[in-house]
This record gives C-alpha cells, structure tokens and sequence, in this order.
C-alpha cells in the first residue's frame, strides 16, 4: 500500500512560459495524457493555440489583453493571480508550485528568446537550491538546458542534438571526468567563465560526466 500512495503522487508537469512562439518546439509528442500542463501569463494563450487547456494558470496577466484573461478565466481550472509588483517572476512561482507536487519530471516550454534579462533569470532558475536535485528540463526548438549537482551521470546519443555543452554555475567545478565524449576529461577542475567544456560531442550511444563539487549546466543544441 505504501509503495502505490508513492506512485500516486508521481507525475511529469509541464509549464509553458510567455516567450516567443517561432521557440516553442512542435508539442505533439510532449501532450501526452499523463501529463499536467502548467500555463504562465501569455503561455496560457500558446498552450490554447496548441489546442491544449491547463490545469492551473499563473501569473499577474500584465501581457495579455483583457479579452484573453476572459478566455483564460473560462477555460482554465484554477487561476492564481498575481500583482505585478512581487519579488519573484511569474515563472519562478510556477516552478516551484511544480516542485512541491514532487513530480518525476518538470520541462519548461516558453522560458528562451525574447529578452535578455527574462532569459538568462529562467535558465538560472534551475540553480535554486530548491530546484537542485529535480529532473527539470528547459527546452526549446533548438536547445535543452538542466542544471546538475555533483554525482555520476549517463547521458544518451541524440541526433536532434548532438552538441553538449557544460558551463559552471559555481565558482568552480571539481574533478568533472567526461567518459564517451569527442573531448574526454579526467578529474579537471573548471570554473565560472571557463569555455573549456562548450561543444562537445558523443562518440558512443551513452556517454558518462561525473563532479565531486559545485553545480553544473548541461545544455545540449544544434545548429
């Protein structure tokens, strides 16, 4: 009984943030029937565009027009509304409303593109230590983007993506071995602003990273 009231809460919910529409990749084979969809601000209207309602919706709703927010208001379960002046940006309360269902996976749509200032917050929104630990994927067109504390990692061959690239979200990063890689690393030490670990590539099906310390960005792309 114990082991299925955990299955239970196991889930993969997906948040589709406001930005750019010609970012977002193709979202058929993410809309799945097991999956919560998480709308925030404009990305409700892009999960409607997509045909698809949310179970909750977030933000103050500063970007879209009043039509829209009437749309919104009678498609969506639940709202919660916020004012625009808070210390904390519609997505990152999204995320970690997310993180609190404690779920098997969180990918962001919607997060890249657009503003600077919006685009480098979102991405380092995973470096939260409420986010460390989480499987949660930012992913758009032609990149995905996580972040991982230390430990050993596999990682797959994708042809959509073959270009890996790691950057230090600490100031260092300790004894980063890379097994399976076009450009192999044993026990090197790299820090913040180094280029050592961009666009790499597997050789192999599944490649291998490891770190003894400091927090890592992966982010795989291609051209």
């Amino acid at each position: 009984m114990p082991r299925k009231e955990f299955l239970k809460v196991q889930k993969t919910i997906h948040i589709m943030a406001g930005g750019p529409e010609e970012l977002i990749p193709s979202l058929l084979s993410f809309n799945l029937p097991d999956i919560e969809w998480v709308g925030v601000d404009y990305g409700v209207i892009h999960l409607l565009n997509h045909k698809i309602v949310p179970s909750i919706a977030f933000g103050d709703f500063d970007s879209v027009t009043e039509e829209q927010l009437i749309k919104i208001d009678q498609v969506t379960n639940e709202i919660k509304r916020f004012k625009p002046e808070k210390n904390e940006t519609d997505l990152e309360l999204a995320l970690l409303w997310a993180i609190k269902q404690k779920p098997l996976k969180i990918r962001v749509f919607g997060a890249t593109g657009g503003r600077a200032d919006h685009y480098f917050a979102n991405t380092m929104l995973l470096a939260r230590p409420e986010c460390i630990g989480w499987n949660i994927e930012i992913i758009d067109k032609q990149n995905s983007i996580s972040v991982f504390s230390p430990g050993e990692y596999t990682v797959e061959n994708r042809s959509d993506k073959k270009y890996i690239s790691f950057v230090p979200l600490s100031e260092k990063v300790n004894d980063i071995t890379l097994r399976g890689f076009k450009y192999p690393l044993t026990n090197k030490q790299t820090f913040m602003g180094s280029s050592l670990c961009i666009s790499n590539e597997l050789i192999q099906e599944i490649g291998y990273f490891s770190f003894t310390s400091g927090i890592l960005m992966m982010i795989r792309s291609h051209d």
